[in-house]
């Protein structure tokens, strides 16, 4: 089993539930994040709701909007190992755009997964 991470855009979120629903995985956890990637969070919140932006922005006024945190949503789904590359392909149409910020995609292994309600392990836990 795999644990996939994903980080992405705000409003990107109902797209990539859709995707995921409509690729027979419904079952996902969200939570709100903020962080930056190697560009510093240049363009601040604005670039983030619109990339094209940053490719308008002056340098100046680039550092005068500059925030460091750019808020993020982050993803996480339980898949079985052969299900994984389906669902980075799902993860990746939903969210590609071509502009610095698209997001990221971390896949873990586990090492276990108990259902606490029933003890179930492995497989049966997730499923």
């Amino acid at each position: 089993m795999k644990e996939i991470i994903i980080f992405v855009r705000r409003h990107k979120v109902p797209e990539t539930k859709k995707a995921f629903e409509d690729a027979g995985f419904p079952a996902l956890t969200i939570q709100s994040v903020e962080g930056r990637g190697k560009q510093g969070g240049i363009g601040g919140w604005a670039a983030e709701v619109d990339p094209e932006l940053n490719a308008v922005m002056s340098e100046e006024l680039a550092d005068e909007t500059r925030f460091n945190w750019i808020p993020k949503r982050m993803l996480t789904i339980v898949v079985q190992d052969d299900q994984v590359e389906e669902v980075v392909a799902v993860i990746i149409k939903a969210n590609q755009t071509g502009h610095v910020g698209d997001g990221k995609i971390f896949v873990i292994p586990l090492k276990e997964v108990v259902r606490v309600r029933t003890g179930e392990t492995g497989a049966q836990a997730v499923i």
